[in-house]
C-alpha cells in the first residue's frame, strides 16, 4: 500500500503574547516576508502547514448531540445543566489561526510565480479562512471580521463585532473565489477544487437553514440567497461526473468500508481523505475510546431512526418501545448494523459472538463505526478518515432543493436514492412521503411546515443514519432550530426488568439481571445456558443505587437510564456561547450576545 502524505513543514511558532492575548503574535516572528514568499515552493509549503482536515476524533464527537450519551463534561451539556456564565463558558475565541492565514495573503504576491499560481494558492488560503470563520459564527454568531495581519497596538484590535450579515457574506465570498481558483489536482491529503466547493455547498446550506429556522437573526428573507448556492454548487459537484457513492454491490458491507479502510484515497466517494500511517508517524486509532464503555454510547433515539428494511419507520411497529436488544436490530436498514454492534457480532480474536457489556451510566448499545476488529496495531492506527464524502454532497443538493421547495423525483433519484441503493434499501418517494409524513418526525421538527414536510423530513433522517458519528449531527440541530431535542436524556436499551435475555441472536441467555437486594453469587455456582456458558450477572435497579444496569422503572424494568439531572435549553441564548469575560476586559468594544452575562 502507498501513501503520499503531504510535507508537514511550517511550524506556526506564536511568540508570547502581551495584554492582547486575545489576538496572539503573528508568524512574522517566526517567518520574515523578505527571506519567504519568493517562489511557488514557498507559497506551497506555507499553505500545506495550514492544512487540517477532521479525522478519527470525528468518530466521537457526537456525544454532544441526540446520538450519544456521555460521561464526559462536554460543553452543551455542562450548559444545560448548569448555570453557565461568560465566566464559565470561556472557549472559542482563539485567532492564531486567523493570523496565520492574513500573514499569507498580505505577503504571498512578492513570489515569482504565475497569476494563475498565486490564485491557486490564494483560493486555498481564503478557503481556510472562511473555515475559521464559519466556526466562528457557528458558535458567537456576530464576530469581529479581521482580512489583515494585525499588529499588537492597531486600534482594529479593539473594535466591537461586525454584523453576521457582513462576516457571512465576506466568507461566501471567500469559498466563491477559492471555488473558481483553486486546482483540481492537489497533493493527497490535501483540499483541492472539489473539496472546497464541498465545503461551499456546506456552508451555504448551514446558513440558508439557520436564517429560515432562527427568527432571533432577523434574516429569514436573505435565506434562500444561501439555499440557492447550496443547491448549485452541489449540482455543479455532482454535474462533473468525478464522484460516486462507493458500492461494490455488497449491501451489508460497502457502506462500513469507507470507515475500516487501510487507504481511501482512490475511493470513489471520498473528496478528500485524512491519512493515516503508522509507519508514518500518524496514527489514527480510537479503539480504546470509541468501543461502548467509555465517553460515549449510541442512543435508543439514534437506533430507533432507521428505518425497517421495507422503508418504513420501525416507530411504526407496533410494541416497538418494548422490544429487545436482537429484536430491534432484525429487518432494518443494513447501516444501523454497519454502525453499531449487532447481535451475532465477533470481536476479535474471540471466535464467539460477543455480548454486550452493560455499564453504568451507559446504554448497552456499542459504536462500531470508527471501530477497526483487529488486533494488529498498525491495522488498527492506519485506517483513513472520509474528509468530505460525496454523500454529503448528495444530501446538501436534496436538502437544499426540498427548503426551496424545487425539489422534484429525478432530483431525489440522484442523490437520496443512490445512498439508499447501496444499502438495498427502497426509494424515497417524493409523493408518498409529503402525502404521509412520519409524526415522530414531526414531533421533533415541528417548525417544519412546507409543502415538502414529508420528504424533508426524511431527508433530514437520511442525514442523521448516513452521517452518525461524523460530526454533523450537532451543527443539524443548531441550523434547524431543534435544540429542545438535546433536552432529552438519552435512554438505552429495553429490558422488562429482572430475568434472563439473550444478547446475540441464537435463542441462548447470555446474561441475567437479579434484583438489587440479591448478592451476586460465587462463580461456580452462578448459572449455565443450555451451552454450558455461564451466564454473565448484573445487579438491576433504578439509577442512583448500588447495582450497575440502571432501569428507568427500577425492577419494575424499562430502558437503561444514564442520567437524572433535568436539561434545560433556552431559546434562544443557548445556541450561541458566550464572549468569554476576560476578552470582555480586554476589548471593551465588545458586546455580550443573545442575553449572556
Amino acid at each position: 500500500m502507498k501513501k503520499n502524505l503531504i510535507l508537514s513543514a511550517l511550524l506556526m511558532v506564536a511568540a508570547s503574547a502581551c495584554n492582547e492575548d486575545f489576538l496572539e503574535r503573528l508568524p512574522q516572528s517566526s517567518i520574515a516576508p523578505e527571506a519567504f514568499f519568493n517562489t511557488e515552493e514557498d507559497l506551497a509549503l506555507y499553505i500545506n502547514g495550514l492544512v487540517s482536515l477532521p479525522g478519527t476524533s470525528s468518530y466521537l464527537n457526537d456525544q454532544s448531540t441526540d446520538n450519544a450519551t456521555t460521561t464526559g463534561a462536554v460543553e452543551v451539556k455542562v450548559i444545560m445543566t448548569g448555570t453557565p456564565s461568560s465566566q464559565t463558558i470561556e472557549g472559542g475565541w482563539d485567532w492564531e489561526r486567523l493570523r496565520n492565514v492574513n500573514y499569507f495573503l498580505d505577503n504571498y504576491n512578492k513570489a515569482a510565480t504565475s497569476s494563475q499560481a498565486k490564485a491557486h494558492y490564494v483560493g486555498l488560503a481564503r478557503y481556510y479562512r472562511a473555515q475559521f470563520y464559519l466556526d466562528k459564527v457557528a458558535r458567537f454568531s456576530d464576530v469581529p471580521w479581521y482580512s489583515k495581519t494585525l499588529n499588537p497596538g492597531d486600534k482594529e484590535l479593539y473594535k466591537t463585532q461586525d454584523p453576521r450579515a457582513l462576516v457571512m457574506d465576506s466568507v461566501m465570498a471567500d469559498l466563491a473565489f477559492a471555488s473558481e481558483n483553486v486546482r483540481e489536482s492537489v497533493p493527497s491529503g490535501t483540499p483541492g477544487k472539489w473539496a472546497v466547493m464541498t465545503e461551499y455547498a456546506r456552508a451555504a446550506l448551514f446558513e440558508g437553514t439557520y436564517r429560515k429556522y432562527h427568527t432571533e437573526l432577523n434574516l429569514r428573507g436573505t435565506a434562500n440567497r444561501f439555499l440557492e448556492v447550496a443547491a448549485t454548487t452541489s449540482e455543479a459537484i455532482i454535474k462533473s461526473g468525478k464522484f460516486s457513492i462507493y458500492s461494490t454491490g455488497k449491501p451489508q458491507q460497502d457502506y462500513a468500508t469507507l470507515f475500516a479502510s487501510q487507504d481511501l484515497l482512490s475511493n470513489p466517494e471520498v473528496i478528500v481523505t485524512n491519512v493515516y500511517d503508522q509507519n508514518k508517524k500518524k496514527e489514527g486509532s480510537v479503539n480504546s475510546s470509541v468501543f461502548g464503555d467509555y465517553e460515549q454510547a449510541p442512543s435508543r433515539d439514534l437506533i430507533q431512526s432507521y428505518l425497517m428494511k421495507d422503508g418504513t419507520p420501525f416507530t411504526n411497529t407496533a410494541g416497538y418501545q418494548e422490544f429487545g436488544f436482537v429484536k430491534e436490530f432484525a429487518n432494518r436498514d443494513p447501516r444501523l448494523s454497519q454502525t453499531m454492534v449487532y447481535p451475532g457480532w465477533v470481536r476479535l480474536p474471540d471466535a464467539t459472538p460477543y455480548i454486550q457489556r452493560l455499564n453504568k451510566n451507559f446504554t448497552g448499545y456499542h459504536q462500531l463505526k470508527g471501530y477497526m476488529n483487529t488486533t494488529d496495531n498498525n491495522i488498527q492506527n492506519s485506517a483513513d478518515f472520509p474528509a468530505y464524502r460525496y454523500a454529503e454532497v448528495l444530501l446538501t443538493y436534496a436538502e437544499a432543493k426540498a427548503e426551496l421547495g424545487t425539489l422534484t423525483q429525478a432530483d431525489l433519484d440522484i442523490s437520496v436514492n443512490l445512498l439508499r441503493k447501496r444499502v438495498g434499501m427502497p426509494d424515497l418517494n417524493l409523493a408518498a412521503a409529503n402525502a404521509k409524513p412520519d409524526p415522530v418526525l414531526v414531533g421533533k421538527y415541528p417548525n417544519v411546515a412546507a409543502a415538502n414536510r414529508g420528504v424533508l423530513l426524511e431527508i433530514r433522517r437520511e442525514r442523521r443514519v448516513e452521517f452518525a458519528f461524523e460530526n454533523l449531527r450537532f451543527n443539524d440541530l443548531m441550523r434547524w432550530h431543534a435544540g429542545a431535542l438535546l433536552t432529552k436524556i438519552p435512554e438505552g436499551m429495553y429490558f422488562k426488568g429482572p430475568g434472563k435475555y439473550d444478547l446475540t441472536g441464537d435463542g441462548i441467555d447470555d446474561i441475567i439481571l437479579i434484583n438489587k437486594n440479591t448478592a451476586i453469587p460465587a462463580e461456580a455456582s452462578k448459572e449455565k445456558n443450555s451451552l454450558g456458558v455461564v451466564l454473565i450477572y448484573y445487579k438491576t435497579g433504578a439509577i442512583g443505587e448500588d447495582v450497575t444496569v440502571y432501569l428507568k422503572n427500577g425492577l419494575s424494568g424499562g430502558t437503561m437510564v444514564t442520567e437524572t439531572a433535568v436539561r434545560k435549553f433556552e431559546e434562544p441564548k443557548y445556541y450561541y456561547r458566550p464572549i468569554p469575560q476576560t476578552q470582555m476586559l480586554l476589548n471593551p468594544e465588545l458586546k455580550q450576545v443573545f442575553g449572556w452575562k
